[in-house]
């Protein structure tokens, strides 16, 4: 007749007449037990079907070399590559990476977050959905769990932080744009709860309100941070009466997304409309003409995150370190001169 249960420590105990105790040392290999008792309860083992949950106990006592790492959207090229970098770099360290994407959603990082805690996972890089809702980060910080903040940081957390200078890089965008003689100047921007969109809206109202143009709400376009999305808001955005002769997008999935939106509505780049977008992909230099880009350090974010998160697993107490890298504009064939 089958067992209605899993066998249990305390059942090859009693099958083999020893000691729970001598049964967990024989069958997790530490400490003396005699060659016949081994046998003993190995065979008991066998007969019961039980098998050792040491997986469970290691990951309940934070034993595992476990990190954890929860992105924005692990679609976007931008987090994807942050990932590899970051998983790499665990490897050469010896730990192993869980990856979680919040899919942008404040509910589901705290639920990955609360889920991943729970199996005692040692430390985690999070890229921030929102600025301001925090409450769950800092339960992390309170907790002495070492977190590193990627992309973005959250107000009222104090941990490390691995950032771009987002507003100086809109800024030069803009500033390029404006140069050339473009006033009209649109934004394809995401939710502004996320920290980079808030830096990238600043870097563009400020390099207007230089140059002494006026915002204009209509040049402003929000979406989510999807190609399909993007597609939409573009389409919106250049099916007004007096539409922008030049778009800054704010990552690279809407600049996918504009660039087909442009070619559903037949605007040509850069005789119509001038493009720049914040952060490179692979198809900017594959498209004709190629798209000026504000490009980021994308090869150096995910290692130096991996790097602070196991400088704390190592031990190190000092104050939080906060890094920040520059941006570069390059220059491509997707903007032209106005006037």
């Amino acid at each position: 007749m089958a067992r209605s249960k899993p066998a249990t420590l305390k059942d090859v105990a009693a099958l083999a007449n020893v000691s729970r105790a001598t049964a967990a040392r024989a069958l997790n290999n530490y400490g003396y037990v005699g060659d016949g008792t081994a046998r003993k309860v190995q065979a008991a083992a066998a007969e019961l079907g039980y098998r050792s949950n040491r997986l469970a106990q290691a990951l309940r006592n934070g034993q595992l070399p476990i990190v954890g790492c929860i992105v924005g959207d692990i679609q976007n090229p931008f987090f994807a590559r942050i990932a590899h970098d970051i998983e790499v770099l665990a490897r050469e360290c010896g730990h192993n990476l869980v990856i979680g994407s919040s899919e942008e959603g404040l509910g589901q990082e705290v639920s990955l977050l609360a889920s991943l805690r729970s199996l005692s996972i040692r430390g985690f890089i999070v890229a921030p959905t929102s600025a301001d809702n925090n409450a769950h980060l800092q339960g992390l910080v309170a907790e002495n769990v070492p977190l590193i903040l990627i992309d973005r940081v959250a107000e009222g957390v104090d941990c490390d932080s691995v950032v771009v200078d987002n507003e100086g890089g809109a800024r030069k965008a803009v500033e390029y744009l404006i140069a050339v003689g473009h006033r009209r100047i649109g934004l394809l921007q995401d939710d502004m709860r996320i920290f980079t969109s808030r830096e990238r809206m600043t870097g563009y109202r400020t390099a207007l309100g230089a140059a002494g143009i006026a915002p204009d709400e209509r040049m402003i376009a929000v979406s989510q941070s999807t190609v399909e999305h993007a597609v939409d808001a573009t389409i919106r955005l250049f099916s007004q009466k007096t539409p922008p002769t030049a778009l800054f997008t704010v990552d690279s999935l809407m600049t996918q997304g504009a660039l087909l939106a442009f070619r559903s509505m037949g605007i040509s780049i850069p005789h119509n409309v001038s493009l720049i977008g914040f952060d490179d992909f692979n198809l900017a230099t594959f498209t004709d003409p190629q798209i000026t880009v504000v490009s980021q350090p994308v090869s150096e974010i995910g290692r130096a995150a991996a790097r602070l998160l196991f400088d704390r697993l190592s031990g190190k107490t000092d104050a939080p370190r906060k890094v920040r890298f520059e941006t570069k504009l390059i220059v491509r064939g997707s903007v032209s001169r106005r006037g």
